[in-house]
């Protein structure tokens, strides 16, 4: 169990964004082995997983344009479809 709020060795910042994304409290529970110091290794290094992924720093999406290219091939298959369509209209005129 790891307190977060508790804790001196992060930043106010960083105990913030781990409280937003995994909440105040970071906590793992290893049954794994029989063995209860191995059990013990386990949970710390799902503790410190939980903690590491807590703290990342998601990137900032870049906005993209369609390439020229792109965009012809979009108009070229609207203007495809409408002409499909226009021949499954019925001749009344």
């Amino acid at each position: 169990m790891f307190d977060v709020e508790a804790s001196s060795a992060l930043t106010d910042v960083q105990k913030r964004r781990v409280a937003g994304r995994a909440g105040s409290v970071l906590r793992a529970v290893a049954q794994d082995e029989r063995s209860q110091a191995r059990n013990r290794e386990l949970a710390v290094e799902r503790l410190v997983d939980q903690l590491r992924e807590a703290l990342k720093v998601p990137r900032r999406r870049r906005a993209t344009k369609p390439t020229a290219a792109a965009r012809e091939r979009r108009l070229a298959e609207k203007k495809r479809r409408g002409e499909t369509k226009k021949l499954r209209r019925s001749v009344d005129d």
